[in-house]
């Protein structure tokens, strides 16, 4: 399995940036793991949107989605171009009517899927967890049966984090918040919350992810270093993990 990633920043893209989007590889199966702002861009460095297998969305928050409507539209135009009439899957959970609805296009379906239940995309299997954000959210397990990624999507701290994660591979937590700040109210992380979780639930490595555009974002890691003894990485684009 081979991760890259596509996207970190949280709220908006920083300056040639894009927010939340991680594209996941295993036997040339190519899966999307939301798609925020300016994400359908940087992806095509990494993969052509014609080779995209399926997308699975967590939440219907802008920074998660916005280039859903912008990849429907390459998707058409790829019909236009190339006569590819092949439906790209875009998951989605229901909980949201009006997000989930809007997953569907002229070349895009969209398909719910349940949270209670593992669900089955290509080599991948995903299960998923609540989060703590002001709306419906869902973090992902996934895995290829050899090994195992949790995206924490977005949430504030919560406890039921570090048995969904536990001896995961790679941890790509929400980390919008420096040591000290409370990022509970709008549902998101600070470096220590996300290393206590990555330290309880014994994970391989963690990757801070959902970057603020405030402050010395190296200072997140030398935070995160003081409570999680693995290693640590700040989320980059182009950053792989295989």
């Amino acid at each position: 399995m081979k991760l890259t990633i596509v996207g970190f920043w949280g709220g908006y893209p920083n300056k040639d940036g894009a927010t939340s989007s991680y594209l996941l590889e295993k036997d040339n199966f190519k899966l999307v793991l939301d798609l925020g702002s300016g994400a359908l861009s940087k992806l095509q460095k990494f993969v052509s949107v014609p080779e995209l297998d399926a997308v699975v969305l967590s939440h219907y928050h802008h920074d998660h989605v916005a280039d859903i409507g912008v990849l429907q539209y390459a998707k058409l135009i790829d019909y236009y171009v190339n006569n590819n009439e092949k439906k790209l899957k875009i998951y989605g959970h229901t909980e949201d009517k009006e997000g989930y609805q809007s997953l569907s296009h002229q070349y895009t379906e969209g398909i719910a899927y349940h949270p209670d239940k593992v669900l089955n995309i290509g080599p991948f299997q995903i299960s998923f967890l609540r989060t703590v954000h002001p709306v419906p959210c869902f973090g992902m397990r996934i895995t290829d049966g050899k090994k195992t990624i949790v995206y924490t999507a977005d949430s504030s701290y919560t406890e039921a984090w570090i048995p969904f994660a536990r001896n995961a591979d790679v941890l790509i937590t929400d980390c919008n918040y420096f040591k000290g700040q409370d990022g509970t109210a709008a549902g998101h992380m600070n470096s220590e919350e996300a290393a206590r979780i990555a330290q309880a639930a014994n994970a391989g490595r963690l990757v801070l992810s959902h970057l603020p555009q405030f402050g010395v974002l190296e200072q997140l890691r030398k935070e995160a270093k003081q409570i999680y003894t693995g290693p640590i990485s700040l989320a980059e684009e182009g950053y792989v993990w295989k």
